[in-house]
């Protein structure tokens, strides 16, 4: 009986951690997309004339607070170039307003109220702000969600025109939905 009863142990844990391998792998997956498309949004918007990056200057994909992605992102952003311009990956533990004016493309991640307050703090910049439903409800002009076990995203478009943010059709057109009109 004892035999049995280890055995019994084993393959139960043999299924946990095979369940568990499996869940994270689903995860890094996950990460691994939702970095690969975080660069690639910048092709498909026009930020306001004055935020445009100047002549030799990146495009900032600024990561702040929590960092799901860690070289994902570097590795998916350094493949990128939109208009002449590279785009670089930046990190910052908070949205201060001095340090993250320069950001063009904004992941927002932390509790609720720290991704809310990341929200309002960019709230006056031409920055596209983008969250994910992994971290809570707050919205970005871009909210990451996962759909049928893939990845996928919902847009707010007049958050995004309200900051002189165009967003292109075609990413428009890859859209869970998208929020038009006025609040």
């Amino acid at each position: 009986m004892p035999i049995r009863v280890l055995r019994l142990a084993i393959c139960a844990a043999a299924a946990a951690l095979a369940l568990a391998a499996g869940t994270a792998h689903a995860q890094a997956s996950e990460d691994a997309v939702k970095a690969a498309f975080l660069p690639k949004f910048a092709r498909y918007i026009a930020l306001p004339a004055a935020a445009q990056p100047a002549e030799g200057q990146p495009y900032y994909l600024c990561v702040i607070g929590r960092d799901p992605f860690g070289a994902l992102i570097d590795q998916a952003a350094a493949s990128e170039t939109i208009d002449g311009h590279a785009v670089a990956v930046r990190r910052f533990p908070s949205a201060d307003i001095p340090a993250v004016a320069g950001c063009h493309l904004a992941f927002l991640a932390g509790t609720e109220q720290q991704t809310t307050l990341m929200l309002t703090a960019l709230r006056r910049q031409p920055t596209l702000t983008i969250t994910d439903a992994r971290w809570g409800t707050p919205r970005g002009m871009i909210h990451f969600v996962v759909d049928g076990g893939r990845v996928r995203f919902h847009i707010d478009q007049a958050a995004a025109s309200d900051r002189g943010i165009t967003i292109s059709s075609r990413l428009l057109a890859l859209a869970v939905d998208v929020r038009q009109g006025g609040r």
